[in-house]
């Protein structure tokens, strides 16, 4: 069978797997792209792509199958258990967000040896590899360095710091060509995102989605519950500048990289701020705080800002949108849109 060089997707139904299809798909697209989730794309999406698989991280003969049927030389690897769900099911989140990391690691693994240069591998972390003890830290802390506080307090947070030390497992040690830091099979980068917003898909249950259900509720005409208190406050980015990071990442040499993990952030505003700006909006929009002390005691960990400079030094992090500027030139018409 012809094996094409071109892009792996995982989790590609997801929020950011579908803002991804939309940046890097199409006709023109310098790769094509093969896309993988245990969900079918959108059917506007398949279009985008050259074949969307439907099956697990899991299943190492689908892997299998993939290494012998593509060359592929970039590895999106978004797919996992959020961070609300892997609270109730622990073994499966470890399951599908470690062992299903490990599946994809050795899958570029071999692709790299397969056709003799380093897969560039693509990971997306989180705030919630964060931990810190308690309020009073948070709010001393100030914006929060990558190498700090890394005590995740959820199932979800220990997944993804963990597999940011996977990541550079092996991309530094494993199977290393020489004593060369960078001569592994796989170039690994990884973004530690803050809360994401997307005002394309609907929020699917992540311990920050408190932001993007105020807007959906509002537009909905929909009384919302909002489940942490009005000052707590976490960084957030829009959706956009997400993908525009991780395609920004992703072009950026190996050698220009000072380090594999990178903070991004773009503003961070208070629970009660984002509430205001909705109201704005929305005059008639019904926000009741109504705290979830299990979901509040997870944002409580996380940083109220992180320091993104090492990501704005290496390779010209930049966010396009600020609070103001997401809410009321994107987050806003495009949601107020879906529900006229």
């Amino acid at each position: 069978m012809a094996r094409y060089a071109c892009v792996l997707i995982t989790g590609a139904a997801g929020e950011i797997g579908q803002a991804l299809i939309r940046r890097l798909g199409g006709p023109d697209a310098e790769r094509p792209l093969v896309t993988l989730d245990v969900h079918p794309l959108p059917a506007e999406l398949l279009p985008w792509v050259r074949q969307h698989v439907i099956g697990s991280i899991l299943d190492t003969q689908l892997l299998d199958r993939l290494v012998a049927e593509y060359e592929v030389d970039r590895v999106y690897h978004l797919a996992a258990l959020l961070s609300t769900r892997s609270e109730f099911s622990p073994a499966l989140a470890h399951r599908v967000n470690v062992e299903g990391t490990l599946n994809l690691l050795e899958f570029a693994q071999k692709q790299g040896e397969s056709h003799g240069r380093p897969v560039v591998f693509f990971y997306p972390s989180s705030i919630a590899a964060y931990g810190l003890p308690d309020l009073e830290m948070k709010q001393r802390a100030g914006p929060v360095r990558e190498e700090e506080f890394n005590f995740p307090t959820t199932m979800y947070g220990a997944n993804k710091l963990y597999c940011e030390h996977l990541g550079r497992y092996y991309a530094r040690h494993y199977k290393q060509l020489s004593a060369e830091p960078l001569a592994g099979r796989i170039d690994f980068r990884c973004l530690r995102f803050p809360g994401l917003i997307s005002a394309e898909t609907i929020p699917s249950g992540g311990t920050s989605d408190y932001a993007p259900e105020m807007i959906h509720a509002a537009a909905a005409g929909r009384l919302y519950y909002c489940f942490v208190r009005p000052d707590t406050r976490i960084p957030f980015m829009a959706m956009p500048d997400a993908v525009e990071a991780i395609v920004r990442l992703m072009a950026v040499p190996r050698q220009a990289l000072t380090r594999l993990v990178y903070n991004v952030r773009a503003f961070a505003p208070s629970a009660g701020e984002i509430a205001q700006m909705v109201r704005e909006a929305f005059p008639a929009a019904r926000i009741v705080t109504q705290v979830d002390e299990k979901r509040q005691r997870i944002v409580d960990s996380w940083p109220a800002d992180v320091d993104d400079s090492a990501a704005r030094r290496d390779w010209g992090h930049a966010p396009r949108y600020d609070f103001i500027s997401a809410f009321r030139d994107y987050l806003i018409p495009t949601i107020r849109g879906r529900y006229a």
